[in-house]
């Protein structure tokens, strides 16, 4: 038995890792590479293992950066099942054939200025197509459901807390009489955020392959997010301008929408004109409304009481390029909230090119930025950054709030590992390496456990775990 990190080892994006037994091979999600272009020319490369020897996948979320290279898989020659959770199926559907629209667009982009350079011309990653195929291949779970995918392998999905269906997949394997237990935490959620429910609590596992996005920060506990926004929403009831929050499409639209809708009055929303101007989060709004079984205590009281939990008198859905335009339009009065998240793309640079250089214009930084992002560049205060290749000035004031991210921070990791009976080693994935260092000394120094971060394409023997991080 055997495990390999072939992704998101030693960085954020491109979550992939592969389980192998002497009679199966399971493959730990499929994602895109994201950040810099020259990382992410790393999704045209061949997968670095045989897809049609895979006897399955399983999908801890749909984020493109654990879900975008699916379609390459089966183009490769994977044809087994794809278990994930059924919310999760919905959302793929939007966001695979977003990432392949997208994706089209860029290699046309960058062809035309390829052709005229008489340099050779570049092939998209996949088309809708290969979607469709993928989504043939999908096999919905509920949380909390034990099944066999393969000879000697057992899968159960646990709410991981991050995004609708999210979740942390639990592998027992069995091998000649040898039996160990991998525990993929996927993506942990900011315990206390808005809708879902936090992440559960395991109790064994031989070996934890374990996110460490935030591993060397501390968000501040959602009241206090809740004081944060309240005060910046007071300093802006009175002031000119528009209010650019760059979102992700899928989780991030929807918590910061509900969370607009449940103070509405206390912010004196009803002034602005509220903007949802991303055509894959309208339609990932519409699962959210759909798995109503998903929601916490509070947002099912919410939705019992008031309806859905996105509803605003003022809010606007924006799916048409048109709409879009329209809204830049407005000197000031315009909430909007637009992808993409670390701002590399989408509809949020538009807006970011007629309100950027304006002194009375606000925008909200909301999530995670990744080194080399446009969004990382605005959190460290550039004064002038390059919206469509050209410069432009940085006069808005940036407000970052790092308590709305849908990620666990250092201590919400730290308190998921100590509820483990045993002190499983740790393999750790999905960060930077700064963040990587820093949790496994944590981890090491206040739980004794034995930590270390992923190499790429290295593997470790789970029949010999005993020998981990010697």
């Amino acid at each position: 038995m055997k495990l390999t990190s072939y992704g998101a080892a030693e960085e954020v994006t491109g979550s992939c890792h592969l389980i192998e037994t002497g009679n199966s091979k399971i493959l730990l999600d499929c994602g895109l590479i994201q950040g810099r272009r020259k990382d992410e020319l790393r999704n045209h490369d061949a997968f670095p293992f045989n897809p049609a020897e895979l006897d399955a996948v399983v999908l801890s979320h749909a984020h493109i950066d654990h879900s975008g290279r699916l379609p390459m898989l089966i183009n490769q020659g994977f044809n087994g099942r794809i278990h994930t959770h059924a919310a999760t199926c919905d959302l793929l559907d939007i966001l695979l054939k977003d990432s392949a629209a997208l994706n089209a667009r860029d290699v046309d982009y960058r062809n035309k200025r390829r052709a005229r350079a008489g340099k050779p011309l570049l092939t998209p990653l996949y088309d809708k197509q290969d979607v469709e195929k993928t989504i043939k291949l999908l096999q919905p779970l509920e949380f909390q459901t034990p099944l066999r995918i393969a000879e000697g392998v057992t899968i159960q999905l646990f709410d991981a807390g991050h995004i609708l269906g999210s979740a942390m997949v639990e592998l027992v394997l069995v091998e000649r009489e040898q039996s160990r237990t991998v525990v993929f935490s996927g993506d942990l959620g900011h315990r206390g955020s808005p809708i879902l429910h936090d992440f559960s609590y395991l109790k064994k596992a031989d070996l934890l392959l374990m996110e460490s996005t935030y591993g060397n920060r501390l968000h501040r506990d959602w009241s206090e997010t809740l004081d944060e926004v309240s005060e910046i929403a007071g300093k802006l009831s009175s002031v000119r301008g528009n209010i650019l929050i760059p979102a992700f499409s899928v989780g991030r639209s929807q918590m910061i929408l509900y969370t607009m809708a449940r103070y509405f009055t206390e912010w004196n929303l009803k002034r602005y004109k509220i903007f949802l101007d991303s055509p894959m989060a309208i339609k990932a709004s519409e699962v959210y409304l759909k798995h109503t079984n998903l929601y916490d205590e509070e947002a099912a009281a919410y939705y019992k009481d008031n309806g859905p939990l996105l509803a605003m008198p003022n809010l606007h859905f924006s799916e048409s390029a048109d709409e879009s335009r329209a809204i830049n339009a407005m000197p000031s009065g315009a909430i909007v909230v637009a992808g993409s998240g670390m701002c590399t793309g989408g509809r949020i640079l538009h807006h970011f090119k007629h309100n950027l250089w304006r002194p009375d214009a606000h925008v909200i930084i909301s999530g995670y930025q990744s080194n080399g992002t446009l969004g990382r560049k605005l959190v460290d205060g550039a004064d002038s950054v390059k919206i469509f290749g050209r410069p432009t000035a940085v006069r808005a004031q940036i407000h970052t709030i790092g308590g709305l991210s849908a990620h666990a921070d250092q201590q919400g990791m730290v308190d998921w590992y100590t509820h483990f009976d045993n002190t499983p080693p740790v393999l750790l994935v999905h960060g930077e390496k700064k963040s990587m260092i820093t949790l496994a000394g944590r981890l090491k120094d206040e739980c004794g456990a034995r930590a270390k971060a992923a190499k790429r394409g290295k593997t470790t023997d789970l029949l010999a775990l005993d020998k981990f991080g010697r």
